[in-house]
């Protein structure tokens, strides 16, 4: 796809762009060429009040439209424009379709995302706001049917996947989150956690981070690889590693997720390929354990992720209890977007908000009943 430079030297990284494009030197475009709106070197948080032991949350809603999606469209969207792309296009439910709405308008090029009616009316906001055309479809399928129609058709660029089964993502964009890896491991000071984990649905971002720390024990930056952990909803790549299968099979769930980002009834290839690569584990969380931690992770850390994004905390939770994760072992969950991108599964879970006089009697009395805070 493109040359791999020589040993690189870690000394060079201080001249290089703030954002991920700083990682140039392994991305297939050059820092010049970059479509970017500062991407890229979120934080590393260390968790230090939910009991979960030596856990680390990698911030990526702290990316220019809240989301990890970012460093994917940062990357298709160069590349599309230097080949002289003229339409950007995907499939999604709401954050690829922000990232590719947002960097295409960076572009100066049309986007087109076909989307589910059902879509969370937050992130069908700020995709419009780009000024991208939006497109409904009755089901996920639908949406891949008109979008694969139009990419050989109308010679369009497709930053998503767009084929029943789903292989794998945009080639150029999984480039972009190898830059996740990078940051982990100049984060911890140039040493890889024990695990990483992250919510998964067709496990883009899975494959990016562990190709990104391949390329760092190839570079002899780091001294080992992670293991990689997979929350995801259906348990497809559960059974798929259970059963030794090359592609993971349809597991058809009873109801929707609240976890709408990651909510498919069959991942990847490319993700039973990082797992079984970092020698990992793929674990099926419940919407009440997503729930609940998401609750507890903003309550007590003041981080508000989307529900997808608790996903990994109640993965964590579960094999630290089982012992799988050790005690003294290090993890660091991704953080895959804002909780403002869906805002309805922790608005269903808080009561009314009391309404008092301008009565400091009463405002005391609001606190007690509604929240068993006493002054």
């Amino acid at each position: 796809m493109y040359e791999e430079p020589a040993r690189p030297e870690r000394s060079r990284l201080g001249n290089q762009p703030a954002s991920l494009w700083r990682f140039a030197d392994f991305l297939p475009v050059d820092a010049d060429a970059a479509v970017s709106l500062g991407e890229g070197l979120t934080p590393l948080v260390p968790l230090t009040r939910l009991d979960l032991g030596h856990v680390f949350v990698k911030d990526e809603s702290r990316n220019p439209t809240a989301s990890f999606k970012d460093r994917l469209a940062t990357v298709a969207i160069s590349v599309a424009r230097t080949r002289g792309a003229r339409v950007i296009a995907c499939a999604s439910s709401g954050n690829a379709g922000a990232a590719a709405a947002a960097y295409s308008a960076r572009a100066g090029l049309p986007c087109v995302v076909f989307t589910l009616r059902e879509a969370p009316a937050p992130m069908l906001a700020q995709i419009r706001a780009y000024g991208a055309m939006v497109i409904a479809a009755p089901s996920r399928d639908d949406r891949w049917t008109l979008l694969s129609g139009a990419v050989r058709r109308y010679g369009w660029f497709p930053t998503s996947p767009f084929s029943e089964p789903a292989i794998g993502s945009n080639p150029y964009g999984i480039e972009g989150y190898k830059t996740l890896a990078y940051e982990i491991a100049e984060q911890l000071g140039w040493q890889a956690p024990d695990w990483c984990v992250l919510p998964v649905c067709y496990g883009d971002a899975l494959y990016g981070v562990w190709k990104g720390f391949d390329e760092l024990l190839a570079h002899g930056w780091i001294d080992r690889r992670p293991r990689l952990i997979a929350a995801e909803i259906s348990g497809s790549l559960g059974v798929a590693l259970a059963q030794g299968l090359e592609m993971p099979p349809i597991v058809e769930t009873r109801k929707a997720s609240i976890a709408i980002s990651i909510d498919a009834a069959r991942s990847t290839y490319q993700a039973v390929c990082a797992l079984r690569h970092s020698d990992g584990l793929a674990v099926r969380v419940a919407d009440d354990e997503i729930a609940t931690w998401q609750q507890r992770l903003s309550a007590a850390e003041g981080l508000f992720a989307e529900a997808s994004s608790a996903a990994p905390l109640a993965a964590i939770d579960r094999l630290r209890k089982t012992g799988v994760i050790g005690d003294g072992e290090t993890v660091v969950a991704v953080m895959t977007a804002s909780g403002l991108k869906d805002t309805q599964p922790m608005a269903a879970r808080l009561a009314d908000i009391p309404l008092v006089p301008a009565d400091l009697d009463a405002m005391t009395d609001a606190l007690a009943r509604s929240y068993g805070f006493h002054v």
